[in-house]
């Protein structure tokens, strides 16, 4: 394993999924998954070879207890994840099919997670020989306790010379809910940022921009300066660009701006019969900063991140399960015979 050592702070949840195409309760039954933003970055990032390590709070009862035995089983670091009472986050997802879209339910109001005080999490000694920070949007909409304990979280990260990465992942319905202002708190996580997971609509929200009289194919690069000029700590801004024929079948691309404001661009990759896109961008973000880790070309690792996001459509669940080598056999057009 190496010895560079990722920290995740955010949410796991525990998701219920209606079985194969049919409507939430079509059927009594419903599919049971762990995940969470930032714990599916650990677990790619544990399975990229890495000391991944989850910072988070969970109830101390039959789901919570799942939940940590998870991350344990996925060789995530659970020492530093906190047990109290409480209720645990859930959301619920109608599977898309064809023209209908996917849709998610969020039921997390008042969990352990959220009801958990800033000052819970000791961040000097949690960060204490961490390399990444890896935060993102969903957990400040969740509570203005959550909001203060990654805002926290990011600062002390900052402080000590720790490179963090944040992904916008901007709730509307969350944050909707609460109220809060996304813009000033995104703002101030990006301040801490060395990796932003965001595209030209994730900073026109936060900064109040419009890029509309910017051609489309420029406004991405665009967005990229002017966070640069917001932000000096900022060192890269990534995000993917999705085309969507219909729910099964749809093409990624990604896209890597740097400091000398060039666009690198992975080739698109098609994705025809997807089985689940739940999670996506979380493999994206863990591959990107694993491409970083190895020292890959920026053209390299814009390409890596972009074929695990591709390869996480073909898996089941919320995290992305295939190996390094996985990611290295499709960016390499090897056949897709059967492996023996």
């Amino acid at each position: 394993m190496s010895t560079t050592r990722i920290v995740c702070f955010g949410e796991m949840l525990v998701r219920l999924t209606a079985p194969g195409r049919e409507m939430l309760l079509q059927s009594p039954r419903l599919d049971v998954t762990i995940g969470g933003a930032e714990a599916n970055v650990a677990v790619s990032l544990a399975r990229f070879g890495w000391d991944a390590a989850m910072v988070t709070t969970l109830p101390d009862q039959a789901l919570g207890q799942a939940c940590r035995a998870q991350l344990r089983y996925q060789g995530i670091d659970a020492r530093h994840v906190v047990m109290r009472p409480g209720r645990m986050g859930l959301y619920f997802l109608t599977p898309g099919a064809m023209q209908r879209p996917a849709e998610i339910i969020y039921d997390r109001a008042g969990s352990a997670f959220a009801t958990t005080p800033a000052d819970a999490y000791d961040w000097p000694a949690l960060l204490e020989g961490a390399d990444w920070l890896h935060v993102g949007g969903i957990t400040p909409a969740v509570s203005q306790h959550a909001e203060d304990a990654v805002l926290a979280a990011a600062e002390a990260a900052a402080k000590a010379g720790v490179k963090v990465s944040f992904d916008c992942n901007y709730r509307a319905k969350l944050w909707q809910e609460r109220g809060g202002d996304a813009p000033a708190v995104f703002s101030r996580l990006a301040a801490c940022a060395d990796l932003l997971f965001g595209n030209e609509r994730d900073i026109a929200l936060i900064l109040g921009a419009d890029f509309h009289a910017v051609p489309a194919e420029e406004r991405f690069l665009a967005a990229a300066e002017l966070a640069f000029k917001t932000w000096p700590k900022l060192q890269r801004m990534a995000s993917t660009v999705r085309t969507h024929h219909d729910v099964d079948n749809q093409e990624l691309t990604g896209r890597l701006v740097t400091r000398d404001h060039r666009v690198h661009l992975s080739r698109t990759f098609k994705m025809n019969g997807i089985v689940d896109r739940i999670g996506g961008g979380d493999a994206f973000a863990a591959g990107l900063i694993h491409a970083i880790e190895r020292g890959m070309t920026a053209d390299g690792a814009i390409t890596f991140a972009t074929a695990a996001s591709v390869l996480k459509h073909s898996i089941p669940g919320d995290a992305n399960m295939v190996s390094v080598a996985d990611v290295v056999s499709l960016v390499n057009d090897e056949a897709l015979d059967v492996k023996r």
